[in-house]
């Protein structure tokens, strides 16, 4: 490695840093949860948690962790394989029936992180004859997964169905064999949910497919949890649902593709992450099965979370705080610019209150915010605390 690469990387991240654009990375001192240990430089100390991806509190349930547990006495620790050669076991396929019942599909494959099964879902199944039509505030990973494919690729602006139509009408002009359209079920960093029904109609009168991330919905939105497609009662015109296992499912990692049993299948032959990636760890497997076993009877859970949700953000808009509308436990603080979205970070955390801020390239330029998240591990006590700190920090900074 020659010493003017090195430098010219430097130089980069010195640019990173003058922007206030530098992410550092803070460390946990146990397990996730409402009520954290971070250590600090002047050491550990507790901490309020708002955003964890941990929105029924799984992430550190005993029911999970025994789950874990047994699963790591019965099958080990890791399969050092691929699917396809030694590393597929009957925990792997009882985890995949077990979400594509959960979802109301036929099928479903496991991949090592939903990142890979968006990364791998698009490229096996749509060529150059066919057409995708993508939101424009989708994931990163499906951006990427999508830019691997040969197909043609058509962009229409968040929950815009105008534009939506337009695309549709354009890709038919230009002689696409199938199309495809692809959404967030909930767009993880302004919160609010993708228009499933309308998107569905516009689907159906165009004779497109339709593949939802429902990330950020799959165990707490909806009928038992069952997701943004259940919420909206679309579960069987939505064809294709990835997912993850790192979020509210036991927050430990691993992703799916849930779909009819051809789509399944050929993925299974043809998707490169799945072919060429280890199986998920028996533990996280094990885990995540008993996630979605509770989660089906989380009703108690679910209720605490939404009236977290709506104390939390009816306090902050009470104070003054500019807040992107939404329904889900998402709550974006909107501070706009990243080094205001750094302070007002810092300032929490000099309160106990864990949060990070958002900025450029995660979320557009000119658009940085806090995105806090409710948890059902935090009590009503804790989300009280929370909102106090975040008014007096707003003041202190001028936000409010």
């Amino acid at each position: 490695m020659t010493q003017a690469f090195l430098d010219h990387l430097s130089a980069t991240l010195t640019d990173v840093e003058r922007d206030g654009l530098y992410k550092r990375e803070r460390l946990i001192a146990g397990p996730q949860g409402g009520s954290i240990a971070v250590e600090t430089p002047g050491g550990t100390r507790p901490f309020i948690n708002l955003c964890a991806n941990n929105y029924l509190g799984l992430a550190s349930d005993p029911r999970v962790i025994e789950a874990a547990h047994r699963g790591l006495d019965d099958y080990g620790f890791g399969m050092a394989s691929v699917r396809f050669i030694c590393g597929a076991q009957t925990l792997h396929r009882e985890l995949e029936r077990a979400i594509a019942s959960y979802l109301g599909k036929a099928d479903a494959i496991l991949f090592a992180a939903c990142f890979d099964a968006n990364g791998g879902v698009f490229e096996p199944l749509f060529d150059q004859q066919d057409a995708i039509i993508s939101d424009g505030l989708n994931h990163a990973s499906i951006i990427d997964g999508i830019r691997l494919t040969k197909s043609k690729r058509y962009r229409f602006a968040n929950s815009d169905m105008t534009e939506l139509e337009d695309r549709l009408k354009e890709a038919d002009r230009d002689g696409a064999r199938f199309k495809l359209i692809v959404t967030d079920g909930v767009f993880s960093m302004d919160g609010h949910l993708a228009p499933l029904k309308p998107i569905c109609d516009l689907a159906e009168r165009y004779g497109a497919i339709v593949l939802v991330d429902d990330c950020h919905a799959t165990g707490h939105l909806g009928p038992q949890g069952r997701g943004a497609a259940a919420l909206a009662g679309v579960v069987d015109r939505v064809g294709i649902v990835t997912g993850t296992f790192g979020k509210t499912l036991g927050g430990g990692m691993g992703g799916f593709v849930a779909a009819d049993q051809p789509v399944i299948d050929l993925l299974r032959q043809r998707s490169r992450p799945y072919l060429f990636s280890n199986s998920l760890a028996p533990p996280v497997a094990a885990g995540s099965l008993k996630a979605i076993e509770i989660c089906l009877e989380a009703d108690d859970l679910r209720d605490r979370l939404m009236s977290h949700t709506r104390r939390f953000r009816a306090g902050l808009a009470a104070a003054g705080f500019a807040l992107l509308p939404g329904e889900t436990p998402i709550i974006p603080v909107m501070l706009n610019e990243a080094t205001r979205a750094q302070a007002m970070a810092k300032a929490l955390d000099e309160r106990g209150v864990f949060v990070a801020g958002f900025f450029f390239p995660v979320v557009p330029k000119g658009k940085a915010r806090i995105r806090t998240q409710m948890s059902a591990a935090l009590t009503e006590a804790d989300v009280d605390y929370a909102i106090t700190a975040f008014i007096e920090a707003g003041r202190d900074l001028g936000v409010i």
